[in-house]
Parts: structure tokens; C-alpha cells; sequence
């Protein structure tokens, strides 16, 4: 299969005998800016199918039917529907802050896909530092879910935002100590280096050597995108809704999507770190396509954080807060001590 950076390349020569350089690198940013963009929003139309489908399944009943084969168009109707929606602003809201929320948090999680490699070729960028780049771009989640509670003027959507400002920073801890494991026996930061330090065989995927920081790390990362049972920021029955109570229209429909966006990024750093990214289980399997074994682990994985939500019930946020600082930071760190110690012991 042709890598996607050959393909540029190619592009970016051929532009560069007919338009200027600067013109050029700019056309090739937004090009591939808007192959990104327009993957993560036929994901996402997808993703909110497929979890109608799978909770209408765990629950016995038949979810949306009648829009498209299976529902399949529901999705594209609703997106309709919100596009016509009018876009409301409470009087009292501090409008740019308001304005900006929404368009902060897709954002965020559209730009954590600069460093995802979908496989053999197929990465925007590979940064050196491409994990801490993920890990800081997405804490400007936290900034836009805060900003929305405080630009709405609403004591619903403020206490909403307060919530979610000390749970993402809460679990932010645990979720960065759970990588370092991955980290220190990758020797490397880059999110290709990862995937290449496990080539060979599912035998050489880091989930065997470490089982705790892939707990920890999916554990906190649930809790990072929102999710139940973790939804202490949307907990409709104390909060109407949360941070998002005083948004329509398309701004809603950016903090919708952008939770399943996050949803899928979670799943594609978890098969980066400790599944092997695009390697295939076995050496034999190589001919299909590295995408493809991307895809599919990181599907399974987005099936489980769907399972989970239709399984277990929303926690308090008194319980939420003691998990996370009781109990995953401990054993985040000792993760980390077990690990140092083997890399210490074994190759030396």
C-alpha cells in the first residue's frame, strides 16, 4: 500500500514547479487538515449509530429503525436537524466566551489526530514528543468545558463545569503516570517509535508487560472523555444537563462530537501503547493492510467503552474523586516502580 506521506510528498513537489512555497506548504497543511477532518465526522456519524445500535441491543429493544436500512441515516437526519436549529444565546452569557467553548473543544480533539498513526505511512506528523503532544492538547478539553459552565451565566452549567474541571484534572494524573510504563520500555516518545518497538508478534505487545498501567490508563482515559459511569459533568439528574444546558443547535452538536471524537481517540492511543498499533498479531498476516488492523483493534476497544456505558451505573462524585486519587494514583506508581525495576533487573 502507498504511504500517505509518499503521496504528499509527491503533491507537495509537483505544486512546488507552479506556485510559490509559501502557497504551497499552506495548501498542503489544509489538505491534509481536511482528509482529517472529514474521517473524524463520517467516524463520528458512525459512532453515534453504533452506540444507538449497540445500548438498543443490550437493552432488548429495537433503537432507531425506520430512517435508512437499520437506522443508518438517522444519524445524517439528526445532523440536519441541528444545522436548521437557531442558534440561541442567553441574554445574560458572556458571549465570546460562550462563542469559543464549543469550537475550543472539537478543536482540541481534532488536533490530537496529528500524531495518531493509522498505519504503516498513514500519520500527519511524527512528532518526537508525539505522546506529551497528546496529552497536552487534550487537556484543553477541560478549559472549554469550563469555559462553556462560566459563558452560559447558568448555576446549572457552572457547576457543571467546575465538576468537570476537577475531574479531568484528577484523572489527568493517574492516565499520565499509567504511559510512562509503556513509555520507559518503548524508549521513545514518538508515537511511531511505540508501534515499532512491538513489531514481531502479538507476543511482543506491551499489554503483557504491563497489565496495570493498561487499567489504569483505560480506567482514567473513560473518565478524561466523560464517560459513564463517569459522566459526573452531564449528570442529568442533578444538573439538567450540565456544562451544556444553555447550548443548540450546531454548538451542541460540536460537544456531541466531539465526546465520540475523544471516545475514538482514546481507543487508538490504548492500541498505539499496548496493542501493537497497525502490527498484526502474527508475522503471517502481514499482507493485509496495516490500516486495517488499526481500525479494527481500536473499533473493539470503542465497543467496550459502549459496553461499559450501558453497563454500569453513574458513580458520585465523592466516589468519583476517592478513585481517582485512592486508588489509581497508588497504583499508577507502583506500576511505574514495577516497571523501572524490571527494565533495571532484565537488561542489565
Amino acid at each position: 500500500m502507498l504511504e500517505l506521506n509518499v503521496i504528499f510528498e509527491a503533491v507537495h513537489r509537483w505544486l512546488e514547479g507552479i506556485l510559490p512555497q509559501g502557497l504551497v506548504t499552506l495548501i498542503s497543511a489544509l489538505g491534509t487538515g481536511g482528509i482529517v477532518l472529514a474521517f473524524l465526522s463520517i467516524l463520528a456519524l458512525f459512532l453515534v449509530w453504533w452506540e444507538r445500535k449497540v445500548s438498543a441491543h443490550m437493552q432488548q429493544r429495537l433503537g432507531p429503525m425506520r430512517t435508512g436500512w437499520h437506522g443508518v441515516l438517522q444519524t445524517i437526519a439528526d445532523g440536519v436537524k441541528l444545522v436548521q436549529k437557531e442558534d440561541l444565546i442567553p441574554s445574560t452569557a458572556d458571549r465570546p466566551v460562550y462563542f469559543w467553548a464549543p469550537v475550543i473543544c472539537f478543536v482540541a480533539a481534532f488536533m490530537a489526530y496529528l500524531v495518531i498513526p493509522f498505519g504503516r505511512g498513514l500519520i500527519v506528523q511524527d512528532l518526537n514528543i508525539g505522546i506529551l503532544y497528546i496529552i497536552a492538547i487534550t487537556t484543553f478539553t477541560v478549559v472549554s468545558l469550563l469555559m462553556a459552565g462560566w459563558g452560559s451565566n447558568n448555576k446549572w452549567a457552572l457547576l457543571g463545569g467546575m465538576r468537570s474541571a476537577a475531574q479531568i484534572v484528577s484523572y489527568e494524573v493517574p492516565l499520565t503516570l499509567s504511559i510512562l510504563g509503556a513509555v520507559m520500555l518503548a524508549e521513545t516518545l514518538s508515537m511511531v517509535g511505540i508501534v515499532q518497538s512491538q513489531a514481531g508478534g502479538f507476543w511482543n505487545w506491551l499489554i503483557f508487560r504491563q497489565p496495570i498501567g493498561f487499567i489504569v490508563y483505560y480506567i482514567a482515559a473513560t473518565a478524561e472523555a466523560n464517560r459513564t459511569p463517569f459522566d459526573i459533568p452531564e449528570a442529568e439528574q442533578e444538573l439538567v444537563a450540565g456544562f451544556n444546558v444553555e447550548y443548540s443547535g450546531m454548538k451542541f452538536a460540536m460537544f456531541f462530537l466531539a465526546e465520540f471524537v475523544n471516545m475514538f481517540t482514546i481507543s487508538a492511543i490504548a492500541v498505539t501503547l499496548f496493542f501493537g498499533g497497525w502490527n498484526a498479531p502474527h508475522p503471517i498476516f502481514n499482507f493485509v493492510p496495516s490500516w486495517i488492523w488499526f481500525m479494527g483493534k481500536s473499533l473493539v476497544s470503542v465497543f467496550i467503552l459502549m459496553w461499559f456505558r450501558w453497563t454500569y451505573p453513574r458513580i458520585r462524585v465523592d466516589q468519583l474523586m476517592g478513585f481517582a486519587w485512592k486508588f489509581l494514583l497508588p497504583l499508577a506508581f507502583l506500576n511505574i516502580i514495577l516497571t523501572g525495576l524490571g527494565v533495571l533487573i532484565f537488561r542489565n
